[in-house]
């Protein structure tokens, strides 16, 4: 585990529940005894909230921003969390749950919008010093299915400004990602229910992260 607590991201295109999962699995460790940070990307700090405005908010611009800003926008945002929140965590011994982390980056920017997937890879390891998920959680779903699910409220530039096709090669990027580091990446069926999804991700990282440990003495959880 990295710095002595569990980082455990989940990822996904849209529509997979990240949010809502990550939630559940917190909930799932606490219930265990074990301390639990959830966290989410764009955000999680003072900076990265902001940043988060920037990035999602459908301004009605007509001049689309371009994608190699965007990945620096989120590098930022990933830069503050991981020196605010993420390591300080990990080294205190807290699992860290976080939705969304650096394989948004590749899969959006890079398999999405076509910025080059080295030069994505250098600005994630100099955003995080290097830092690696124990665990990643793939939540997959259809593309058309994922989007049918987004309420009005939580439509984002993201689904306000890139096509079908943008988004299934989004798919198709974190696929390929999971696919070249398996060791890494657990893909989740997400077009179930949100309690039987809940359920196999609690599985997964039982066996992958957990192995069997003990559970830990009742402690105050964080958020």
């Amino acid at each position: 585990m990295a710095q002595g607590g569990a980082f455990i991201t989940i990822e996904g295109p849209e529509g997979g529940g990240k949010t809502t999962q990550a939630d559940h699995l917190g909930t799932h460790l606490r219930d265990l005894g074990r301390p639990v940070h959830v966290t989410r990307e764009p955000g999680g700090t003072w900076l990265g909230e902001r940043i988060r405005v920037l990035l999602l908010e459908r301004t009605g611009s007509t001049a689309p921003t371009d994608p190699l800003a965007d990945a620096l926008l989120f590098n930022a945002a990933r830069r503050q969390l991981v020196r605010e929140v993420i390591r300080p965590e990990l080294a205190a011994g807290t699992t860290v749950i976080c939705a969304r982390f650096i394989d948004s980056t590749l899969a959006y920017q890079g398999y999405g919008a076509g910025v080059d997937i080295d030069l994505l890879r250098r600005m994630n390891d100099a955003a995080t010093d290097g830092l690696r998920p124990d665990l990643t959680v793939l939540l997959d779903v259809p593309v058309e299915a994922g989007l049918a699910r987004k309420a009005p409220g939580d439509v984002t530039r993201f689904e306000a400004e890139y096509d079908l096709g943008f988004h299934r090669r989004v798919r198709e990027g974190f696929l390929a990602i999971a696919a070249a580091e398996s060791d890494r990446i657990a893909v989740v069926d997400a077009s179930g229910g949100i309690e039987d999804v809940s359920r196999e991700i609690a599985r997964i990282v039982d066996e992958r992260v957990l192995r069997g440990e003990p559970p830990a003495s009742p402690v105050r959880s964080t958020r």
